[in-house]
């Protein structure tokens, strides 16, 4: 895992609509994770909350290698940054996760780890591709946290 970039962005530039929530429901783990739909915040609720921040980091990561095993990487690198910048006074800092939760080897709904479950990009209506180029033979995940 490697961060290619992190930069922050304006809540304006990230397009939320029901297409990323609704493509959600053809995947084969559909209604199997906490961290997605419809265990998740409707792509509305996201919309409104979106209006209590001005601003959210955008991280872009490569995959190098075992992708189940670098996401958790990935996923926990989130928490900590999310943490870090709690200590800063960012009280209200959230991660987004790209993509469903796989923290625990084995997931459950409702999950044991809440504290740590965060949800998914798509699953809260985020349209990423608007977010960061992502080319189809690249091997990237992309992130966000609001810092607000």
């Amino acid at each position: 895992m490697r961060v290619i970039f992190e930069k922050e962005i304006d809540v304006e530039s990230i397009l939320v609509t029901p297409r990323p929530h609704w493509k959600c429901k053809s995947c084969k783990n559909y209604g199997k994770s906490p961290s997605c739909p419809p265990n998740a915040p409707s792509w509305k609720e996201f919309k409104e909350l979106l209006q209590h921040y001005q601003k959210a980091l955008l991280i872009k990561f490569e995959i190098e290698g075992d992708f189940e095993n670098e996401k958790r990487e990935i996923l926990r690198f989130l928490l900590e940054k999310e943490r870090e910048l709690m200590r800063k006074g960012y009280t209200f800092a959230l991660s987004l996760f790209p993509g469903e939760c796989n923290l625990c080897e084995k997931c459950e709904v409702p999950c044991k780890f809440p504290e740590n479950m965060r949800f998914s990009l798509s699953a809260v209506g985020v349209e990423v591709a608007k977010l960061t180029k992502i080319s189809g033979d690249e091997k990237a995940l992309i992130a966000l946290i609001l810092i607000d």
